[in-house]
């Protein structure tokens, strides 16, 4: 990708995370999808149970750069994002789900917050067993309060 450089400014100098325009040469700053995409994956990373370091070094990227990504302080090239959606399992459609809509996203309630935390510790679990005894507990309680709130 070609990247426009200023006169007082040598190829070299020019970070890989800032893309320059045309227009200003000046480092292009995150749109409103940068920061829509950034907070998808981050909430596709913790869904899957992964750090921003694992994400990181899955994507071939820093862990500052992983950050600034998900605070959608930086922009996200098209090739990026693809390999990010590789990664965390997703088409690339899906980081910009609910973008066209009016409303500003929601922040997330506590219940939302305490779903995608026990799907993270769930995720962190090792042994095949533990995991299928806990999941087997969660549908015994899910069972026992639904019988309880019909009757």
């Amino acid at each position: 990708m070609g990247r426009i450089v200023s006169s007082n400014q040598s190829p070299e100098t020019v970070s890989n995370d800032e893309e320059m325009t045309p227009e200003t040469a000046a480092p292009a700053r995150a749109s409103i999808a940068d920061r829509h995409a950034g907070a998808r994956i981050r909430e596709r990373r913790v869904m899957l149970g992964l750090s921003q370091q694992q994400l990181a070094q899955l994507i071939g990227v820093t862990y500052q750069q992983a950050h600034k990504y998900e605070r959608g302080l930086n922009r996200i090239s098209a090739g990026r994002l693809y390999e990010i959606a590789l990664v965390l399992n997703v088409p690339v459609s899906w980081f910009f789900e609910g973008l066209d809509s009016d409303v500003p996203p929601a922040e997330l309630s506590h219940r939302q917050r305490m779903c995608l935390e026990l799907a993270r510790n769930f995720a962190a679990i090792d042994n095949h067993k533990h995991q299928e005894a806990l999941s087997q507990m969660a549908r015994a309680l899910a069972a026992q309060s639904n019988g309880e709130s019909s009757g």
